[in-house]
């Protein structure tokens, strides 16, 4: 089993930067791609970013293209995701997520993964 814990989530006003991290433990060596979904209230879960193993590719909702950016550090079993520009439109609870099966881009973009955080709550004042 793996684990995920998110933290960095805070209030933070627009135009203003968080840094999320989510730091992996138990069986990180099955660790595939790893991404970032968020959930606003009232709203599906969607996707907003993820990255593959090696960290050589990565992929972005359109909504925050230009703004975000999702790295890794295997050495540290941790997945970040560097905010800037925040909108009020960005606030939601972020979900670390990781696939423990290899599952093709498609399917990680789609949320197709195996192990999730319990999430981090970012709020972006107007």
């Amino acid at each position: 089993q793996v684990q995920l814990v998110e933290s960095g989530g805070g209030l933070v006003q627009a135009g203003g930067s968080l840094r999320l991290s989510c730091a992996a433990s138990g069986r990180t060596f099955s660790i595939y791609a790893m991404g970032w979904f968020r959930q606003a209230p009232g709203k599906e879960r969607e996707f907003v970013a993820a990255i593959s193993r090696s960290g050589g590719s990565s992929d972005y909702a359109d909504s925050v293209k230009g703004r975000f950016t999702i790295s890794r550090d295997n050495a540290k079993n941790t997945v970040y995701l560097q905010m800037n520009s925040l909108k009020p439109e960005d606030t939601a609870v972020y979900y670390c997520a990781a696939d423990g099966n290899g599952r093709n881009w498609y399917q990680v973009l789609k949320g197709g993964m195996d192990y999730w955080g319990k999430g981090t709550l970012v709020t972006v004042s107007s």
